[in-house]
């Protein structure tokens, strides 16, 4: 069975300082002054210090992730039909926000329509689509376009409706 390299990690936010990780710890590698534990010295799959942990604070990171798989035309497409599904559960539960008697219902279907355009947009990075929401994203559109492209691939007439949209 493949057992992936992990060390423990600390977030500080959570560690409520009880500090039973430093007792369970066979290296040492959570008594560290700055609370973060020295990946060095972390002995892979451990788990000591984690299922100490009282506040949760600990869990294990793996040290390096598999090269992701290349997606499929097949895959592309499936991914683009459930993310066309979820902006339209977006626009439903958007109307029903609206036209909703109750708070309770308003608040419920907001929140729906929050979860549909967060997994929508999810969808569209997974299908290979870049969702130009952050200031970064626009302005390395723009740089593209700046660019003197010759191969005719690069679609400028749709990025500047894009860009003039946001």
């Amino acid at each position: 069975m493949y057992a992936p390299e992990t060390y423990a990690s600390r977030n500080i936010a959570l560690c409520t300082k009880d500090c039973l990780c430093l007792f369970v710890c066979p290296t040492g590698a959570t008594d560290t002054e700055n609370g973060q534990v020295d990946a060095t010295k972390c002995i892979s799959g451990c788990r000591l210090c984690v299922d100490a942990c009282p506040s949760g604070a600990l869990s294990l990171m793996y040290r390096s992730y598999p090269e992701p798989q290349p997606k499929t035309d097949a895959v592309v497409e499936k991914l683009m039909a459930l993310a066309k599904s979820k902006t339209e559960l977006e626009a439903a539960a958007t109307s029903l926000t609206e036209s909703a008697e109750s708070a309770e219902l308003r608040t419920l279907a907001k929140a729906i329509a929050m979860s549909a355009r967060i997994s929508a947009e999810d969808l569209y990075r997974e299908s290979r689509y870049m969702i130009p929401q952050s200031s970064e994203a626009r302005e390395l559109l723009r740089f593209m376009l700046d660019e003197e492209r010759s191969d005719g691939e690069f679609p400028q007439e749709a990025v500047r409706e894009l860009l003039d949209s946001l």
